[in-house]
């Protein structure tokens, strides 16, 4: 496989950028604690080096060695207790593996994590990575963590996500469960309370900053454990996929992916890789086809009603709508029906290759705020999305006029906001 084949350089690479030099016989043997090579205290006590962490530039080697260390100590302050890692409502393979590496971190002091999301695993690749690693998340929707006894729950954690883009994060705050830990790399979305925060928006993939932690000793990876090797494998998924192919990695993403390179199984990435799309899937992106607008290099396209199970399709539609000649930016959205809660929401997402671009700031502005100050959207390098509640206009779609009628309306409203940034001198809502 291509991916593989390039990362096999990485292989044959040290961790650090410098080679040793040979030892000088004439000068004296030098002490290697005076050195002052920064370390770590593993959870048994022991200090693991952190040289491999050095080549990421002093600024990064710092705050992974800060940062590693205070989740220690958190981890150490919360021994034999019962977390929830709470991931977005629809999570990507970014979310899924660092929650699993979380999860294999706290195993080593004792603290049991079940790793949940409220949505649905609807994209291929998700589906393949969860069922092929067996990587332990589990659906866990709205009115079933209602149902639950959250007593047994001392903390819950938030990778890869603030907790705006979850619904099962007001319950838990409701029942009074204190925040543990913040891990993520987007943008700061608001005030957060937690005991312990690393959120990095210059770091690229979740993923990058686990590994990191795993580097810098939390928990050393071991080729003889199947489910290292499993989790390597998936937190490579998740940072190929968050740096698109590598192609927007910084140093620190490649540094990772070469660290995982040692771990990872390549034949197992491969098969997620080559996950088929479903029927579905392929009729969303049809529609996209049939749907679009293209204007000044964007092409926006709905695609109607759209399932809760084939959520994901909408941005393997934008995925795709981007790829045409003379189009930098695709814009896909769809009404998305939520069958436990009868809820719907119109859901978009946002694709670019515009480097001038930026996705959190077009999507922002393009969609604002809700009356509680929280966006709508937001984004991060090449990519964004947005979910709008339908409130009042929910449900009801069995006479089938009054769909296609309420479909007319925020086709037309979604398409307006987005054209007035796309062609801000055009009336983009022709009067008849």
């Amino acid at each position: 496989m291509q991916f593989h084949s390039s990362l096999t350089q990485f292989e044959r690479l040290p961790l650090t950028t410098d080679p040793t030099p040979e030892p000088n016989p004439d000068e004296a043997e030098i002490d290697k604690e005076s050195l002052d090579v920064p370390q770590i205290r593993q959870s048994n006590g022991t200090l693991a080096s952190t040289e491999g962490v050095n080549s990421l530039g002093q600024r990064t080697n710092s705050v992974t060695l800060q940062k590693s260390e205070e989740l220690r100590q958190v981890m150490l302050a919360h021994r034999h207790e019962r977390q929830l890692v709470i991931l977005q409502d629809f999570p990507d393979p970014d979310a899924l593996s660092s929650a699993w590496a979380y999860q294999l971190i706290a195993q080593q002091y004792d603290i049991k994590c079940e790793i949940v999301y409220a949505g649905t695993l609807s994209h291929q690749e998700n589906i393949a990575l969860v069922k092929l690693t067996g990587l332990p998340a589990i659906r866990c929707s709205v009115a079933a963590l209602k149902s639950k006894d959250l007593s047994f729950y001392q903390g819950y954690t938030l990778i890869d996500n603030q907790g705006t883009t979850s619904g099962l994060v007001p319950i838990v705050q409701q029942a009074g469960i204190p925040l543990m830990a913040v891990i993520d790399h987007h943008n700061l979305q608001g005030d957060l309370k937690s005991e312990f925060i690393d959120i990095r928006p210059t770091v690229r993939a979740t993923a990058t900053i686990f590994t990191q932690y795993l580097q810098a000793g939390l928990l050393p990876l071991d080729n003889s454990i199947n489910q290292h090797v499993k989790c390597a494998t998936a937190l490579m998924h998740g940072l190929r996929s968050d740096t698109n192919l590598l192609m927007q990695a910084k140093e620190e993403d490649f540094m990772a992916a070469g660290y995982l390179s040692r771990f990872y199984d390549a034949q197992l990435l491969s098969a997620v890789l080559q996950a088929n799309r479903s029927k579905r899937v392929m009729d969303v992106i049809e529609r996209s086809l049939k749907n679009r607008i293209v204007q000044n290099n964007f092409s926006i396209a709905g695609v109607g009603y759209l399932r809760y199970d084939d959520r994901d399709a909408i941005p393997q539609a934008a995925d795709f709508l981007v790829t045409e000649e003379n189009v930098h930016t695709a814009v896909v959205y769809g009404i998305v029906h939520d069958e436990d809660e009868e809820l719907e929401v119109v859901v978009g997402s946002l694709r670019t290759t515009k480097l001038t671009l930026d996705p959190d700031e077009f999507i922002k502005e393009a969609f604002g705020q809700d009356s509680s100050g929280r966006f709508f959207g937001g984004g991060r390098t090449s990519a964004g999305g947005f979910e709008i509640p339908m409130g009042f206009l929910s449900g009801s779609n069995e006479n089938s006029a009054y769909a296609k009628m309420k479909w007319e309306v925020f086709d037309t409203q979604i398409k307006q906001k987005l054209l007035r940034l796309v062609n801000p001198k055009d009336n983009p809502i022709q009067p008849e």
